[in-house]
């Protein structure tokens, strides 16, 4: 099978990219970077998918399917329908949960949810991407399916405010200072290991059934906001001082946060994974958070470079607990 990934290396992706490759996929990446070293067997194309360029190195090929996961709006889905139509067997965008409304119609997130956002531009893009993508499904055939990850992690640290690329949070905890939790910490949420998403991921590509569906891919595990923070500082090796603070309080003083709280985590997330497992029904998520975070606390401290703090979130963590 071959298999075009557009990116293929982040967070996410290179979890998929490595399992691909194990089952013997003859997979392509094209990126900027043109190489990884945790994929030596791969094909790279070095480029820019938003590139005149780029474009002219992939006339001369046909897949078995094309991933594109690092598509965020309708015209970057028009752009890959040009480019990919009758060259494809199967087109499958890395859409994203946070495009579901939250609260919904009933506890559990289905992949029949609405999809609605009036919190974050991010979310409302990717749905926007969605409807043209099943529009070119219903219109022309085109060989569209849709995967919506929720809060993925492997080299990013899944915490709200001090976490993903940052360090700041973690460092925190490990000197002793106070950290932030919105709410209450009550509300659950649900995170799933980049190698969990990954084994339910590989059964899609390629997978004629799958075409003209939708489908989200997470744990089955779900967990309160402050145990999430209390496992991330026992896999650190310290405890979790939390401090309490609304999601509204926190907008109000930094906006940056409207999408990512109130459009995302300040609502309990918990999913209904039969869509997949049906499909897929080897797919299980293994990885339980507590073993999970291990893993990535222990990335980040394999590289000092990779233990970023950052100044003005720590001063920011400072000005909210002192409002507290």
């Amino acid at each position: 099978m071959k298999v075009l990934f557009i990116g293929g290396t982040g967070n996410i992706s290179l979890s998929a990219s490595r399992l691909l490759l194990s089952r013997g996929c003859d997979l392509w990446l094209l990126n900027r970077t043109g190489s990884h070293v945790d994929l030596p067997s791969a094909h790279f194309i070095c480029g820019d998918i938003d590139t005149p360029q780029a474009h002219r190195h992939l006339d001369d090929f046909e897949w078995d399917a094309v991933v594109n996961w690092i598509a965020f709006t309708p015209e970057h889905i028009e752009r890959d329908i040009q480019l990919f139509r009758g060259k494809a067997r199967q087109y499958i965008f890395i859409s994203s949960a946070s495009c579901y409304q939250n609260p919904g119609p009933t506890p559990y997130i289905t992949e029949r949810t609405p999809l609605e956002n009036p919190f974050w531009e991010y979310s409302r893009n990717k749905i926007a991407a969605e409807r043209t993508l099943m529009s070119a499904y219903e219109r022309e055939g085109f060989p569209a399916t849709i995967v919506r990850p929720s809060h993925t992690y492997s080299t990013v640290i899944p915490l709200t405010i001090g976490g993903w690329t940052e360090y700041t949070a973690v460092a925190r905890m490990k000197q002793g200072k106070p950290v932030v939790v919105q709410g209450d910490g009550t509300s659950v949420w649900t995170l799933t290991h980049a190698e969990d998403f990954a084994r339910g991921f590989a059964g899609l590509v390629g997978n004629a059934k799958a075409i003209g569906e939708d489908f989200h891919i997470t744990s089955d595990e779900f967990l309160t906001w402050d145990t999430i923070y209390q496992l991330t500082a026992e896999a650190a090796g310290c405890e979790a001082r939390i401090v309490h603070v609304t999601s509204e309080r926190i907008c109000a003083l930094n906006p940056d946060y409207t999408g990512t709280l109130l459009g995302d985590k300040s609502v309990s997330a918990i999913f209904d994974n039969s869509k997949i497992k049906a499909l897929v029904p080897d797919f299980r998520a293994e990885i339980p958070y507590r073993e999970g975070i291990k893993r990535t606390i222990a990335w980040f401290e394999a590289d000092p470079a990779r233990q970023r703090i950052n100044p003005a979130t720590d001063a920011f963590i400072e000005k909210l607990i002192t409002l507290a």
